[in-house]
């Protein structure tokens, strides 16, 4: 059977596509969310129909990301080439992840496939903004999910875990949701990390989160690898963070 060749699309052929895949609904569902105009409400699985013709287009991402759509910016994440983003494009892409579905999951997931994941994750974590730090947060989860350990630093864990202790509390409303979402990602993926994820998780307790109009929770970290330890899946890595 031929190996499955990418379609290529223009910009302006993606962007007709997205929005005859947009519905009110969804509008009306990512508005709750954060999102804002220019927006077509393309649900993630539609929009995957795309993604699997196209496959990885570097300069299509990049230009769907300028267009400050929210569903071309997401596309765009599902689309990049990791190993082709530059530190400037990735430090332009999440100055532009003004919500949470953009900055907790579009460039977090690019740049920890990227040259740049943990350099720049320990750079935006720094961030007085709160979408620059939702980011860092969750792109040194995103590391830790798919880096082998012998490629982490588990000191390095160690401090962040109990910089989530010391200040969640404090953090921007976002931010504190992508702290305990790092916690999770630590006890479950890093097996030699899982104790001290656990101890961190236990120490923090529920965390507060304003998630807007909708019914959406924060998990209780401590529940959540319990979970993954029943399930036998301390440990197991992803193949990638795209999903």
């Amino acid at each position: 059977m031929p190996a499955r060749t990418a379609a290529k699309m223009s910009l302006q052929e993606v962007m007709t596509q997205l929005k005859k895949l947009g519905t009110e609904q969804t509008k009306k569902t990512f508005l709750r969310h954060g999102a804002r105009e220019p927006y077509f409400g393309v649900k993630v699985g539609d929009m995957k129909t795309i993604q699997k013709k196209v496959m990885e287009d570097y300069e299509l991402s990049l230009q769907l990301y300028d267009t400050g759509n929210s569903d071309a910016m997401y596309l765009a994440g599902l689309i990049a080439a990791p190993q082709k983003m530059t530190k400037a494009d990735l430090k332009k892409w999440v100055k532009g992840a003004y919500w949470n579905m953009l900055a907790g999951y579009t460039v977090p997931w690019v740049a920890s496939e990227s040259r740049f994941g943990r350099e720049l994750a320990l750079e935006w974590i720094d961030s007085d903004e709160e979408m620059v730090s939702t980011a860092g947060w969750s792109t040194y989860a995103s590391l830790v999910a798919i880096k082998p350990d012998s490629e982490l630093d588990m000191t390095e864990i160690e401090k962040l875990l109990n910089r989530v202790k010391n200040e969640i509390g404090s953090a921007p409303n976002r931010t504190r949701y992508a702290m305990n979402n790092f916690v999770i990602s630590v006890g479950g993926y890093v097996a030699p990390m899982t104790a001290k994820a656990k101890a961190a998780a236990k120490a923090i307790g529920t965390v507060e989160v304003d998630m807007g109009d909708t019914s959406c929770n924060v998990p209780l970290a401590s529940d959540y690898i319990a979970k993954i330890e029943k399930m036998g899946r301390v440990g197991l890595k992803r193949k990638t963070a795209r999903c």
